[in-house]
């Protein structure tokens, strides 16, 4: 992921920052506990493609 891209990328929802989880290929934004997808390098800012964090899920940092 582009750090650049990474900097200026918002959440959609709340505009909070968001966590690149590489393993996961996601942005995650630790408020609003959502994690959007990273498809073939291009984040994808929808809500209907976000996923919802559990609870139990541990947000990495």
């Amino acid at each position: 992921m582009d750090k650049k891209l990474l900097a200026i990328l918002v959440c959609p929802a709340c505009k909070g920052k968001l966590v690149y989880n590489k393993k996961a290929k996601e942005l995650i934004c630790r408020a609003d506990r959502v994690a959007y997808p990273i498809r073939e390098g291009i984040p994808v800012m929808l809500d209907e493609e976000a996923r919802q964090l559990p609870a139990d899920e541990e947000v990495p940092g």
